[in-house]
């Protein structure tokens, strides 16, 4: 597998589809190193890759400051020598109408969504580029693909970061760079309990998500399988989604 030997950086990497990610990809032989605002639970899954015969290291990340994004791409090739994967995993949701105003939780998601997505690419481009070659995995969202109620703004950065993706594909057909988007349905993650403000409504949406979601390890694996093929093949895209989901 070309999993092996790879030095991945995911971004989100505390929880959900980004811890299941780190596990996934050391178990195949990648060294990764991971990012996240939660450094207690980020110390915990390194003890845990290591324990298990892996290479791992990690480093606080917010991915809303771009010189956060430097300093983990910068980590990674201090550490392990090169990096050959960017995972774009974290994100942030806010479930309400247009009309209720919420402007500081579409705030948060653009600046976590999309910015925090473009602060990445600034950061790893110029090593992909110096090393001939890397790889941008973004996880985005079915929410872009199927327009609901109550999900527009987030639904939107996701569309704007699929949009993003595709153009820097164009611009970047000379075999150095490859981008794929993964764009998981329900999954049961936390990203559900910061999203909605009344609790009575926020425990349904956790319910739902635990009677319908698919285990985060489900998204590793199809992250795994876009960075295990060989160097002339991109994944351009690939939705994830429970069979149970309309």
């Amino acid at each position: 597998m070309t999993v092996n030997g790879k030095v991945v950086a995911i971004t989100g990497a505390s929880s959900g589809i980004g811890a299941a990610t780190a596990r996934h990809l050391a178990s195949l032989g990648a060294a990764v190193v991971l990012g996240a605002r939660r450094t207690d639970r980020l110390e915990r899954l390194v003890a845990e890759i290591e324990a298990a015969g892996g290479k791992a290291a990690a480093i606080r990340v917010d991915v809303t400051r771009p010189e956060d994004l430097h300093s983990l791409v910068k980590s990674a090739v201090e550490r392990f020598g090169r990096l050959d994967v960017l995972v774009g995993n974290a994100g942030v949701s806010r479930i309400s109408p247009i009309t209720e105003l919420e402007v500081e939780g579409w705030s948060a998601m653009v600046e976590v969504n999309v910015k925090g997505i473009l602060h990445g690419i600034a950061a790893a481009l110029p090593v992909f580029r110096g090393q001939g070659s890397g790889h941008l995995v973004t996880v985005v969202s079915t929410s872009g693909l199927k327009i609901v109620p109550t999900q527009a703004v987030y639904a939107g950065t996701k569309n704007a970061v699929h949009t993003l993706l595709e153009a820097l594909r164009q611009e970047s057909t000379d075999g150095v760079l490859r981008t794929t988007s993964i764009s998981p349905g329900y999954v049961r993650t936390e990203l559900i309990d910061n999203a909605v403000d009344d609790p009575a409504v926020r425990e349904q949406a956790r319910q739902h998500m635990a009677d319908l979601g698919i285990d985060p390890l489900a998204v590793a694996r199809a992250i795994a399988f876009a960075i295990d093929q060989p160097d002339d093949v991109e994944i351009g895209d690939l939705t994830i989604r429970p069979t149970r989901q309309g």
